[in-house]
């Protein structure tokens, strides 16, 4: 009979995943980079985060959607000093990123995270899920999904149809639209207008461009009074006066967009109120610019 039984419980063992022994979750958690800040502050209880990175609460300019709610935690400028001195069980990182501090950690035995960049709504969901495991916070990624898919949802009942025609402008003439971004702003009821025979190799699309292709909606990123530095001068530039009347401009934070996460779709109802503001400025049937 005891025999039996033995060889009962080792069936079930084999079949599932009760007796696999559920991994610790990390208690010590260091973040070196912005875009895995955002996802650590989110995951992890706020007592086994032993720092992020300066970016997180960075205002010099702000481009953490945590930059508020992290004010007061510990943060560094990642080194390898600096990062071992905190004992950290886990140092979560952006796949790519700061080669240098990686290649140390790994040769020192530090545990060491790899996060993939996702290109995609649902290679946010896979990350987000990869995450939630390795860091012990299951229930937390879940809710994150969950609360992405409700925006999806509120998001795709207002979007503006046909999608309108739009630029998004970031500082120094950025317009460059890829990724979940574009998927963003497709879910928001937009397409985007930036002709990528005009682009720089870095990205950048000259004003006389952007005024030939007449966008229903120009997104100028950040705020109107977004400081005096020569890299905002170009969305305040005088020719645009000629999209006056024929294109919507409105200067927007877009700063979820900037690392790819459940937060980004933060961004989407912003769009489709710059979106459904665009299509009452359409041209009449039949006029042409």
């Amino acid at each position: 009979m005891r025999f039996y039984q033995i060889c009962v419980a080792a069936a079930i063992c084999a079949l599932t995943s009760l007796c696999v022994p559920a991994l610790a979750a990390p208690q010590r958690v260091v973040s070196t980079f912005l875009c895995t800040d955002e996802y650590v502050f989110r995951l992890v209880p706020r007592g086994r985060i032993v720092a992020l990175s300066y970016e997180a609460v960075d205002r010099k300019p702000v481009v953490s959607t945590i930059a508020d709610a992290a004010k007061g935690m510990p943060v560094i400028r990642p080194s390898t000093e600096t990062v071992l001195q905190l004992k950290p069980d886990l140092v979560v990182m952006y796949a790519g990123t700061n080669p240098r501090l990686h290649l140390s950690l790994s040769h020192l035995g530090v545990p060491v995270l790899d996060v993939p960049w996702a290109n995609s709504v649902a290679e946010v969901r896979t990350v987000t899920k990869m995450l939630g495991d390795k860091l012990g916070a299951p229930d937390r990624a879940a809710a994150l999904l969950a609360e992405m898919d409700k925006k999806i949802a509120a998001v795709r009942v207002g979007a503006p149809r046909p999608p309108v025609r739009t630029i998004l402008y970031e500082p120094q003439g950025y317009a460059t639209v890829q990724g979940v971004t574009e998927e963003v702003m497709q879910l928001a009821g937009l397409v985007n207008a930036a002709p990528a025979a005009k682009l720089t190799r870095a990205g950048q699309l000259p004003v006389e461009a952007v005024i030939a292709a007449a966008p229903e909606l120009l997104v100028l990123g950040g705020e109107e009074r977004s400081g005096s530095a020569r890299a905002y001068t170009v969305l305040h530039h005088p020719a645009f006066k000629a999209l006056a009347g024929r294109t919507h401009m409105e200067f927007a934070k877009l700063t979820p967009l900037l690392c790819p996460g459940p937060w980004s779709l933060d961004s989407a109802e912003t769009l489709v109120k710059l979106g459904r503001a665009a299509r009452a400025l359409a041209p009449v049937p039949g006029r042409t610019y």
